[in-house]
């Protein structure tokens, strides 16, 4: 309910969300989740944003209301609807006039929330949304405009990485239509403004604000294709954009040297609208491309080197980039003053390495890392001069080689001179000969294919190999950096002695004071083995107890205690070292496992916990596979800190946990120990299997209780099986779990004693007919037909028969001729092939009323059916309604599933040895059969047999050496 109680106590929640202390924050954000499926609450979030006093809880409010949107607006098939219908209507009806009256805080939250919603309502259950905003650019007012292009930008700018579909094609077409006319009278309007306002700055900062967000939607908008009526409309855009480009306002520059002004962010965006129409529709560009080049060209020999113009700087290079390395502009670029104008004045300033730079690799070294090791520094100077390198030496690399090399000479005689002075020289020199003798890489090998004009070998020799063995460890941590990232970037192109030199320097650095130093070491570390420079870890022993030494210290050093490449670096050191790591596990799994403790306090690195998950399964597997009794001490070291994550819930570390469970009890022999028999009751409860990214790791893990321990389960004084049962029917009734759900019961029906399931195997038929009726996957069916036939294998086929027709009369016959015959081609997987083709000829064989009943007549098709499985190719086909959910897919708070490779399960085969070839199990069932009731089978197999089928027959039962009488 609305009231003055409801805002209060929300108010309070919120308050404490802020806390920085994990024990206030932790059980108010919990309550959040709790009230979140509760009619009015998203209304109540709405009300106390837009009337609460407080500003700190309004903008708390926002964020909030934000990401529930974002958790739970998606309707998930099988998935409760968390919003109820009401609340949805209402959401609509409000947000967006309450949006464009909050402030600009609140406001940047309601437009994500808008466009959230728009991913999923608009246009079909949203259709009034345009016309709605539109309707405001009228207004006059640019604070509400302002707030209708953010949203506008927020919901189209999908548009830039959607796969093109009819589907997307129609909403963009539905969009230009209602908006790119009320978009271009804007854009011209506003430019007017621009001119009448010359000399109000207030004025400026809003229309200029207008202008970079129409240049944004200009760039969503055309991304996909180009519009008609953009195309028409070319010389009104284009000429408005040169315009801008060349406009130079006093007014709006500022003080600030860290962040870009209003002027620099529109110029940026409009550098990117012309390498878009450049790169994509070069041709309807051809007439205006010229001046944009001049005009890019002169912004920047006129920008300065402040941080705050990186991203103009960074977007006019990658204009430029994108423009020479096209075959029909290339006459712009081959003009030997104008390569070497370019690579004095663009390329080599860009290529510097500024204070800035200076200062983010000493104190904020993680972004510093992020940005040079990942990628992500797509809007640095240098990433962009680097870029403008490789494009132009796409025709001219001969010219620009030779440009460069001289550059290159000259800095590092300048360094040779003062190194202590000119450092900076040598970095920008060896920046230049990475981004020189590049042209293609992969993240497994790192560059694949160099510049032959380049000379690789010689340069490491000259001018890497001394800083890798330079004795003073802190100083020059720039150039120490460099020559790691030199090592790991053309770690397939050195010969491999050099690697090999290489390496116990690396190993070295790891215990460099520089963050940077040491995370690219580990990371160096962690890409060699990629390359297979040790053929094994024979020829790694050298090296290990210095590398497992090191790289475990480097996690004490300031600022890596939670670094995600010194924790890859270790999961793949002991995946390479295998069993040369078993020595040192008992020190190393302590440190692990003390490492975990502190983590799960407040998880904040996803993929350091990732690794550090790895690296313990890697410590389990590779110690209990030498001798399996040591899973008692990895139980000892790991449930303490398992047992502390489970009591405080710690959501993200759950299924890991899980994980890691299932390897370790699957490592015991048929038993289970005390201490996990004491969890099971636990892992059944109902709030734990709420979670999607809990399913598959608890079903596993319940998989591994059964096949250890089946019969103790029974025989446990409480009756757990209800228990199990019911995970069974929450799984089944979901078309994402179903598949998990059949994995569960396979374990059942395989595992537990045959007598303590009776009772309950009717109501397990029961429940599969009815989702078979209500909702017929081609998933579904696949696992379905795996379970029916493993039922048979185990309890046999008249079991199977009679469990049917108790149900229905004639049910069985029903099953066997709407789904077995004509689905069975459509199983995949051999172990499940195998099933089902022993499963299958149980029914045929053992089955007494496939042969004298009404029954009979489907004896012939099914032996057809299961011929074609063991000949044909796969039934792979599947209807065109059936649009599956995958797991990773379903949206909401919880972790998604996540995988730990070094916690794979080995594929499990529940007939295992007693069956290895199921052609001939059929020609000997069929022998047998045919013993007993002589005649019979030759002449069902002569009357209704196909030629073909046949054919194949009389081959199975020549390898069988048997014959049909």
């Amino acid at each position: 309910m609305l009231n003055d109680g409801n805002l209060q106590t929300l108010t309070e929640v919120l308050r404490k969300t802020l806390d920085p202390d994990p024990t206030v924050r932790r059980p108010a954000e919990k309550f959040l989740v709790s009230v979140e499926g509760n009619q009015n609450y998203p209304l109540l979030l709405l009300t106390l944003l837009e009337k609460s006093q407080d500003n700190v809880i309004r903008v708390c409010a926002a964020v909030t209301f934000k990401n529930y949107i974002k958790r739970n607006w998606r309707i998930v098939e099988d998935e409760p609807n968390k919003i109820s219908d009401p609340d949805r209507t209402a959401i609509k009806a409000n947000i967006v006039n309450l949006m464009l009256s909050s402030p600009e805080q609140i406001q940047k939250q309601l437009s994500d929330a808008i466009s959230i919603i728009g991913r999923e309502d608009f246009p079909q259950k949203w259709p009034d949304l345009l016309t709605e905003m539109v309707t405001r650019f009228r207004s006059g007012d640019f604070h509400i405009i302002n707030g209708v292009l953010r949203t506008a930008h927020s919901l189209f700018k999908r548009y830039r990485h959607e796969f093109k579909s009819n589907e997307l094609w129609s909403e963009i077409k539905l969009v230009l239509d209602t908006f790119a006319l009320p978009l271009t009278e804007l854009f011209k309007a506003t430019i007017e403004l621009c001119q009448t306002h010359a000399t109000d700055v207030n004025a400026l900062k809003v229309l200029f604000s207008s202008l970079t967000l129409i240049s944004k939607l200009f760039y969503s908008l055309n991304f996909q294709d180009l519009p008609e009526f953009f195309e028409d409309n070319m010389e009104t855009w284009m000429t408005n954009f040169h315009g801008l480009l060349t406009l130079d306002n006093k007014l709006l520059q500022t003080d600030d040297e860290e962040e870009a002004g209003l002027l620099e962010l529109l110029k940026s965006q409009i550098c990117d609208n012309a390498a878009l129409y450049a790169q994509k529709y070069d041709e309807e560009f051809q007439p205006y491309l010229p001046r944009f080049v001049t005009a890019i060209w002169n912004l920047l020999v006129s920008t300065g080197q402040g941080v705050k113009y990186d991203l103009l700087v960074s977007n006019a290079i990658q204009f430029l980039a994108s423009v020479c390395e096209r075959p029909h502009y290339k006459h712009l670029f081959e003009d030997q003053n104008t390569l070497t104008s370019i690579c004095e004045k663009v390329i080599v300033p860009n290529m510097e390495f500024r204070s800035a730079d200076e200062e983010a690799f000493e104190d904020n070294s993680e972004e510093y890392i992020r940005r040079d090791l990942e990628g992500s520094d797509i809007d640095t100077r240098r990433r962009a001069a680097c870029d403008l390198v490789r494009g132009l030496c796409k025709f001219f690399e001969g010219p620009v080689t030779a440009i460069f090399s001289g550059y290159v000479n000259s800095m590092l005689g300048e360094y040779a001179k003062n190194p202590g002075g000119n450092w900076k020289h040598k970095d920008a020199a060896i920046y230049l000969v990475t981004s020189l003798a590049s042209k293609a890489q992969t993240q497994k090998h790192g560059i694949t294919q160099a510049n032959e004009l380049v000379n690789l070998t010689d340069f490491f020799v000259n001018h890497i190999l001394p800083d890798l063995k330079s004795p003073n460890v802190n100083e020059f941590p720039v150039l120490k950096a460099d020559a790691i990232k030199y090592v790991m970037i053309f770690r397939s192109q050195l010969p491999k002695e050099q690697l090999l030199q290489a390496v116990p320097l690396l190993i070295t650095h790891l215990q460099a004071e520089s963050t940077v130093e040491h995370t690219y070491a580990a990371h160096a570390l962690e890409r060699l083995p990629s390359l297979f420079i040790f053929q094994d870890s024979a020829e790694m022993a050298p090296f290990t107890e210095l590398l497992l030494n090191n790289l475990f210290k480097s996690l004490a050093l300031p600022g890596s205690a939670e670094n995600e490449y010194i924790m890859k670096a270790i999961m793949r050191s002991f995946s390479l070292l295998q069993e040369a790591i078993v020595p040192y596990i008992p020190t190393l799994i302590g440190q692990l496992t003390h490492k975990l403790l502190l983590v799960s306090k407040n998880p904040s690195k996803p993929h350091f916990n990732h690794y550090l998950f790895e690296s313990l399964c890697l410590s389990v597997r590779i110690t209990c596979k030498a001798n399996p009794a040591t899973v008692g001490s990895f139980e000892e070291a790991l449930f303490p800190v398992f047992t502390e994550i489970l009591q405080n819930d710690v959501q993200e570390f759950l299924p890991y946990v899980f994980q890691v469970m299932s390897l370790l009890l699957e490592i015991h022999s048929n038993s289970i120990p005390s201490s996990y028999m004491a969890l099971f009751p636990h892992l059944l409860q109902p709030v734990l299997w709420e979670r999607t990214g809990n399913i598959p790791p608890l079903v596993r893990l319940l998989q591994a209780y059964l096949e250890k321990g089946g019969a103790t389960i029974a025989a446990s004084a409480e009756d757990k099986i209800p228990g199990l049962l019911g995970v069974f029917q929450k799984l089944i009734a979901s078309k994402a779990n179903d598949h998990q759900g059949f994995y569960l019961i396979n374990s059942i029906v395989e595992h537990m004693p045959p007598e303590s399931i009776t009772q309950y195997r009717k109501q397990i038929f029961v429940l599969l007919f009815q989702r078979l009726q209500n909702s017929k996957t081609t998933k579904f069916i696949k696992s379905f037909l795996v379970f029916i036939s493993l039922y048979c294998v185990k309890y046999g086929a008249i079991a199977l028969q009679e469990i049917f027709d108790s149900i229905q009369p004639k049910m069985f016959g029903m099953v066997l001729e709407k789904i077995v015959i004509p689905e069975i081609q459509k199983v995949s997987g051999a172990v499940e092939k195998k099933i089902c083709a022993v499963g299958i000829t149980k029914i045929l064989t053992e089955c007494p009323s496939m042969m004298d009943t009404e029954y009979t007549k489907l004896w012939t098709p099914l032996l057809q059916a299961l011929i074609g499985l063991f000949e044909l190719p796969e039934d792979d086909s599947i209807p065109d309604d059936e649009h599956f959910i995958d797991i990773e897919d379903t949206p909401g708070y919880q972790t998604a599933f996540s995988q730990l490779a070094f916690a794979g399960k080995k594929e499990h085969d529940p007939i295992g040895d007693a069956v290895s070839n199921p052609r001939i199990l059929l020609a000997q069932s069929l022998h047998k059969l045919s013993t007993a009731c002589p005649g019979r089978v030759p002449s069902m197999l002569s009357t209704s047999l196909n030629a073909e089928a046949l054919q194949y027959l009389q081959g199975y039962l020549q390898a069988a050496s048997v014959q049909l009488v």
